[in-house]
C-alpha cells in the first residue's frame, strides 16, 4: 500500500476524530463517510477489528507504510520499558515528527516534504531521509538557502505548541531534542496498547 494522499477529512470522519489537527470539515459532518455516512447502522467491531482500527490510526496520522511501522514496533519491543509507550517515544523523536513539532511545518506531511527536498539539516548536516531516529542532543535546523522558504516563514508565524523536550532558537531557526517524552506529554488520542495486544496475537 503506497502512502495516503486522499482528502484527509475523509480518514478523521473513519476514525470519529480529527486526527489531522483543526478541521472545519470535520465539524460539520462529524459522522462515517461515504453514501450511508449518516444513517449508517453502527456495527460492534470484533477486538482485533478495535485494534486495528487503532494501528490504522496511528499510521495515518504519523504518515507510515505498514513495513515501517512493523520495522519500529519491533525495535520499540526490543528495548526496556512499555512498549507502547517506547513505541509512540520513537515514533515522536523521528527528524520529520519533530519538525512538524518545533513548527518549521505546518503539517507532519509538510514536514516529511522539507526533509526529502533537503531543506532541513541534522547536527549541521543536510538529510534527506525523514524516517531517522533522533537522540537526545540532536539539533534539527533549517538549511540556510531554505530560511525565506515561504511554507517555513508562514509556519514560524502561526507556531503556537511548544513542547518541553524539544529546545527552539528562533535567532538560528534550529530546534534541540532534549529527550524522549513521557506518554502524558505526547497529545494524540492514541490507545497503543491495543497496538501492542494486537501484534502479541
Amino acid at each position: 500500500m503506497a502512502r495516503y494522499i486522499g482528502p484527509k477529512t475523509r480518514i478523521a470522519r473513519k476514525f470519529k476524530e480529527p486526527i489531522y489537527g483543526a478541521d472545519k470539515y470535520f465539524e460539520k459532518k462529524n459522522y462515517p463517510p461515504g453514501q450511508h455516512g449518516v444513517s449508517k447502522r453502527k456495527r460492534k467491531l470484533s477486538e482485533y477489528g478495535v485494534q486495528l482500527q487503532e494501528k490504522q490510526k496511528v499510521k495515518y496520522t504519523y504518515g507510515f507504510l505498514e513495513k515501517q511501522f512493523r520495522n519500529v514496533f519491533t525495535k520499540a519491543a526490543s528495548k526496556k520499558g512499555i512498549t507502547g509507550e517506547v513505541l509512540l517515544q520513537l515514533i515522536e523523536a523521528r527528524i520529520d515528527n519533530v519538525v512538524y513539532r518545533l513548527g518549521i511545518a505546518p503539517t507532519r506531511d509538510a514536514a516529511r516534504q522539507l526533509v526529502n527536498h533537503r531543506h532541513i539539516t541534522l547536527n549541521g548536516k543536510v538529510t534527506s531521509i525523514p524516517s531517522i531516529t533522533l537522540k537526545p542532543g540532536d539539533v534539527v535546523g533549517v538549511r540556510e538557502k531554505s530560511k525565506s522558504l515561504e511554507v517555513i516563514t508562514e509556519a514560524l508565524v502561526s507556531r503556537t505548541n511548544q513542547f518541553n523536550w524539544l529546545e527552539w532558537d528562533k535567532d538560528s531557526m534550529t530546534g534541540k531534542f532534549l529527550n524522549y517524552p513521557e506518554r502524558s506529554l505526547i497529545p494524540e488520542n492514541i490507545k497503543e496498547q491495543l497496538i501492542v495486544e494486537l501484534y502479541s496475537k
